[in-house]
């Protein structure tokens, strides 16, 4: 976990989105869960999340495989790599969202 998101996990911190333009973590600050942007992330976590689902079934296929070629393999891991980033993200803000719903 990055420092940005560590920060991000604290208690009454902004929201970790999503999603990351250029490569950099993107934040919001609203008074409401129910806010246009939060609702617009909460989609865009949903969908990540069930692209994972897809990606772990279709790395699990791959790896069953004895016949899968590198390329296979190779692009089943880069897949993986990066729904697990994004499912990390999710955890991250959700896991601050909790926290911050305690206080």
């Amino acid at each position: 976990m990055s420092d940005a998101e560590k920060r991000a996990a604290a208690p009454g911190a902004l929201r970790l989105l999503p999603w990351t333009p250029e490569g950099k973590p993107c934040y919001l600050s609203a008074d409401s869960d129910h806010s246009r942007l939060s609702l617009l992330a909460d989609d865009v976590e949903a969908g990540q999340l069930d692209s994972a689902e897809q990606v772990l079934g279709g790395a699990r296929a791959v790896l069953a495989d004895p016949e899968a070629g590198e390329r296979a393999v190779r692009f089943a891991l880069v897949r993986a790599v990066e729904s697990l980033a994004d499912t990390l993200r999710i955890a991250v803000t959700r896991g601050a969202r909790l926290r911050a719903g305690e206080s």
